[in-house]
C-alpha cells in the first residue's frame, strides 16, 4: 500500500499509563513526526532504559512539534538529535527560550551524575555516559523554529499544525493538526498539558480545538483543586504557623511555572500585610534564569498581571527574594537561623538543591515541607507525601519529623471539573479520544465521565498502542 494513502496513525510511546515522558509518534502522508520528546522519570534503571533507547530510529523522524518546555515533554530532544534526528522542531517563542535553559541545565546535571556514579564504579566496569552533553543541546537549539499562537503552519508533507494557548506554562500550547489524507482533511488535537482558569500570571486556556481524534492529558481526571484565593490563604497560613514555631518552610518546586507562581503569591501576601516579611530564598540558578525569561514574554501574561506589572514591577519578588546561583550561596542558607522560606528544585525531589535542604531540615519538627505538585510513584517526593518515618536522601537514612503539607492547588494542570468543562463541548466532533499523561485511577475516572457524557471510543492506551484515523 502506498504510504501517502495509508490512514493517519498515532502510537503512544510516552506518558502512556503514566504522567511522565510525553512522546507520541504520528504517521501521516508518508511522513513521521513526534508530538513531544520528554524524559521519562521513575526508577533509575527503567528511566535509563526508556530514555536512552528510542522505540523507533531517530533518523526516521521528519519533525517534532513541542507543546511546552517542561522536562517530561522536551527533555529528551538532545538525545534524539544525538542519535541522528535532523530536525526541524516547532514550538512557540517562549517555549524556545525556556527549552534552551532547561536543556542546558539537564545536560549539566547528567554530566555531574555520570561523574558521580563513575567514581563509585568498581574497577573494570564500563563508564556511564550521560544521555547528552552541552554540545548536543546547542545542536538541538539550532533546529528549533519558533512560531506564534493561532497560525496554521506547514509541519511536514501534507500536515499543518497550529499552536493554541494551553495556559499551563509560559509558552505552553495545545497542538491542532490538519492532515490532507487522499484529498480528505483529517484532524487531531493534542492538548499537551492543560492549564487552569483564573490562575495568576498566565492567560487562561483557549477553547480546545475540535477534531476527529482527541489526545488529552488526564493528570487530575478524578480530582479538583482549590481556587487561587483559597490557595494563597492556605500558603500564608502554613508559612505563618511554621514561622511562629521558629521553623523553616521547604518547598520543592519545578523551576518553571510553579516557582514563579509561589513567589507571586508570597509577594502578594507580604504586600497586603497578611504575611510578615521573612527571608525567602529561591535556591536555583535555573529558576533565576526562567524568571528573567518570564519578564520578556509579557505576551503570555493575563490582563491582571500585565496591569500589575505597570504598577509594581516587583511581582516576581526580586526586592524581597534572594535568588541564589552558586553552590556556596546555597550552602550559606544553612547558616540562616529562624524562620525562612526555601524554594528549590527539583519538584519531585529526585535531584537538585532541594535534596541538600531536605537532608539538613526534615529531622526538625519545627520545619514544614510543602508539596505543591504531583509526585510520581517511586520518587522521593511521593515518599514524603506518604509521610514515611524514614526516607533515604543520597546515601543516608533520615527521620521525617518535619510537618508535611500538600497544596495540590498550585498545580498547573486543570482539575477534574476544569477538564470536563473544556472537553465536553467536543463530544460530537471527537470520534476517538485517547487519555494520556495520567496515572490509572485519574485517567479511568476521567474516561468514565467522558463516556457518560456521550464520548465514543474513549481509551486509556498502553505504551506502544496505536490508533488510526480510518
Amino acid at each position: 500500500m502506498n504510504n501517502t494513502a495509508s490512514p493517519a496513525a498515532v502510537t503512544f510511546w510516552g506518558a502512556a499509563r503514566t504522567v511522565t515522558g510525553s512522546m507520541h509518534l504520528v504517521r501521516a502522508g508518508g511522513k513521521t513526526f513526534l508530538l513531544d520528546c520528554g524524559l521519562y522519570q521513575g526508577k533509575r534503571a527503567e528511566a535509563w532504559q526508556r530514555n536512552s533507547q528510542f522505540p523507533f530510529p531517530p533518523k526516521s523522524i521528519d519533525a517534532v512539534v513541542l507543546s511546552h518546555a517542561h522536562m517530561d515533554h522536551c527533555g529528551n530532544l538532545p538525545n534524539l538529535v544525538r542519535q541522528g534526528f535532523p530536525g526541524p522542531i516547532y514550538c512557540t517563542p517562549a517555549t524556545r527560550d525556556l527549552t534552551a535553559i532547561m536543556l542546558a541545565d539537564s545536560a549539566k546535571i547528567q554530566q555531574e551524575d555520570a561523574e558521580y556514579l563513575n567514581r563509585r564504579h568498581t574497577q573494570g566496569e564500563p563508564p556511564i555516559e550521560p544521555l547528552y552533553d552541552p554540545d548536543d543541546v546547542r545542536k538541538t537549539m539550532r533546529l528549533i523554529h519558533a512560531e506564534p499562537y493561532d497560525r496554521d503552519s506547514l509541519s511536514v508533507g501534507p500536515i499543518r499544525h497550529r499552536f493554541v494557548e494551553a495556559g499551563h506554562l509560559l509558552g505552553s500550547a495545545m497542538v491542532h493538526l490538519t492532515i490532507d489524507q487522499a484529498g480528505r482533511e483529517r484532524t487531531i488535537t493534542f492538548t499537551g498539558d492543560l492549564g487552569r482558569k483564573n490562575m495568576p500570571i498566565l492567560r487562561d486556556p483557549e477553547p480546545v480545538p475540535p477534531s476527529e481524534l482527541l489526545i488529552t492529558e488526564s493528570t487530575y481526571g478524578g480530582r479538583n483543586h482549590d481556587g487561587s484565593e483559597m490557595l494563597a490563604d492556605d500558603l500564608g497560613a502554613v508559612v505563618c504557623r511554621t514561622a511562629e514555631r521558629g521553623g523553616k518552610v521547604l518547598i520543592p518546586a519545578f523551576s518553571l511555572g510553579r516557582t514563579q507562581t509561589i513567589v507571586f503569591f508570597l509577594h502578594q501576601l507580604i504586600d497586603s500585610g497578611k504575611l510578615a516579611r521573612l527571608p525567602i530564598f529561591v535556591d536555583s540558578p535555573l529558576s533565576a534564569a526562567a524568571t528573567a525569561i518570564f519578564r520578556i514574554h509579557a505576551e503570555c501574561f493575563d490582563d491582571e498581571t500585565a496591569k500589575l506589572l505597570d504598577i509594581d514591577p516587583d511581582v516576581f519578588g526580586e526586592q524581597m527574594v534572594t535568588y541564589t546561583r552558586t553552590a556556596e550561596e546555597s550552602k550559606r542558607i544553612n547558616a540562616v537561623h529562624g524562620p525562612a522560606v526555601i524554594i528549590a528544585a527539583s519538584g519531585m525531589c529526585e535531584a537538585g538543591r532541594i535534596l541538600h535542604h531536605l537532608k539538613h531540615n526534615i529531622g526538625d519538627s519545627r520545619n514544614t515541607v510543602i508539596i505543591v505538585g504531583f509526585q510520581a510513584p517511586n520518587t522521593l517526593g511521593r515518599r514524603i507525601v506518604e509521610k514515611r518515618p524514614e526516607i533515604r536522601i543520597h546515601d543516608g537514612m533520615h527521620n521525617l519529623n518535619a510537618e508535611v503539607v500538600v497544596l495540590n492547588g498550585f498545580s498547573g494542570h486543570a482539575g477534574r471539573d476544569e477538564l470536563l468543562e473544556m472537553l465536553t463541548p467536543l463530544k460530537d466532533s471527537a470520534k476517538k479520544t485517547r487519555l494520556v499523561h495520567g496515572d490509572p485511577d485519574e485517567a479511568e475516572a476521567l474516561g468514565k465521565t467522558l463516556r457518560e457524557r456521550g464520548f465514543a471510543d474513549v481509551v486509556y492506551p498502553d505504551r506502544g498502542e496505536s490508533v488510526t484515523l480510518d
